[in-house]
């Protein structure tokens, strides 16, 4: 379990202020019925995934965490990729992460 992760990015729904090249905060909620084993974000314009978010933490089903997003990047669209532990990937691509607070994933 874990309180905070230092992230390169996410978010989804309401609330915050664009924000350029400034760390961004928002809450992930996990309501599917599965552990996110893997989580990675990558501006929309990346090619590359990055580092797995949550390293040698997990995400289990009816949690939430906060996400810092201090990657120093001016973007405000991502691409986000949770990996679960029966083994299902989920992509959600085009997050604009300025306009969202929170992100939720449900089953």
């Amino acid at each position: 379990m874990f309180n905070r992760i230092a992230a390169s990015v996410i978010a989804a729904a309401c609330l915050a202020a664009p924000a350029f090249a400034e760390d961004i905060t928002y809450t992930l909620h996990n309501q599917t019925s599965y552990v996110v084993m893997e989580f990675y974000t990558s501006p929309a314009n990346d090619n590359d995934w990055g580092y797995d978010i949550l390293g040698a933490d997990v995400l289990l089903a009816g949690e939430s965490a906060d996400v810092l997003i201090a990657d120093g990047s001016d973007q405000c669209v991502y691409d986000l990729r949770f990996v679960f532990d029966d083994g299902e990937v989920v992509e959600d691509y085009g997050v604009d992460i300025c306009e969202l607070a929170e992100y939720t994933l449900t089953d």
